[in-house]
């Protein structure tokens, strides 16, 4: 059965837990299998998929695992598995949790996301990234803004600031888009955690299970 383009919906339990295995996902950045593009060496480097200074960080900045999300705001999967993954990152408290966007849903998500982006030149980034994940309905462009008004974000200045940054802000979609391309990923939610790649839904206990395993994977090094 096909899904619609851009979703990850939940796997099975058998193929979620596959993708846990040693062998299943494991990713080197230095010596990756597989990838789709010849320029995947200067996209997937470590600094740029984990470390992107422009890129938002929530949970742990020096935690010693770190997550990497690609998401849409209008992805039903991406807002079910939202809530859960916050909560085993702090939870855990050892976890860096990247939070990339990659609005692959149509105009809306792309104005979601930049107008997001642009929430943090005035400090307001996570507050209006929670704002627009939380929603159970589809997102258009009055709600999205209406969402980012009531949690606080001054509208004047945002639009002044995505005006002002928008080459910036749209280099970092560019960057998100093409790592997620390189890493084959079908659709969101997507993640990184540590060097398995994890392409769809997991349960906070299947999150716990492939923390641990990148954890060990780390330790074996």
């Amino acid at each position: 059965m096909n899904h619609k383009a851009g979703t990850n919906p939940a796997p099975t339990r058998r193929r979620a837990l596959g993708l846990l295995g040693a062998g299943a996902a494991a990713l080197g950045f230095a010596t990756r299998p597989a990838l789709a593009h010849e320029d995947d060496d200067k996209v997937l480097t470590e600094a740029l998929v984990l470390r992107d200074p422009d890129v938002p960080v929530i949970g742990n900045p020096d935690g010693d695992i770190t997550i990497v999300e690609w998401y849409d705001y209008n992805c039903p999967y991406c807002r079910k598995v939202a809530p859960e993954l916050r909560q085993v990152v702090e939870d855990d408290g050892k976890v860096r949790l990247v939070l990339k966007d990659w609005p692959i849903l149509g105009e809306v998500s792309k104005l979601a996301a930049r107008l997001t982006l642009a929430a943090k030149y005035q400090d307001k980034y996570l507050a209006a990234h929670e704002a627009l994940i939380g929603v159970a309905s589809r997102l258009t462009e009055p709600r999205v803004r209406e969402l980012l008004a009531g949690a606080g974000v001054d509208m004047e200045r945002l639009n002044k600031d995505l005006a002002a940054n928008a080459g910036t802000i749209d280099a970092v979609l560019a960057r998100n888009n093409d790592q997620a391309r390189a890493f084959e990923f079908r659709g969101t939610p997507s993640f990184i955690v540590g060097k398995f790649r994890v392409p769809g839904v997991l349960t906070m206990a299947e999150f716990e299970r492939v923390i641990a395993d990148a954890r060990k994977a780390k330790m074996s090094r």
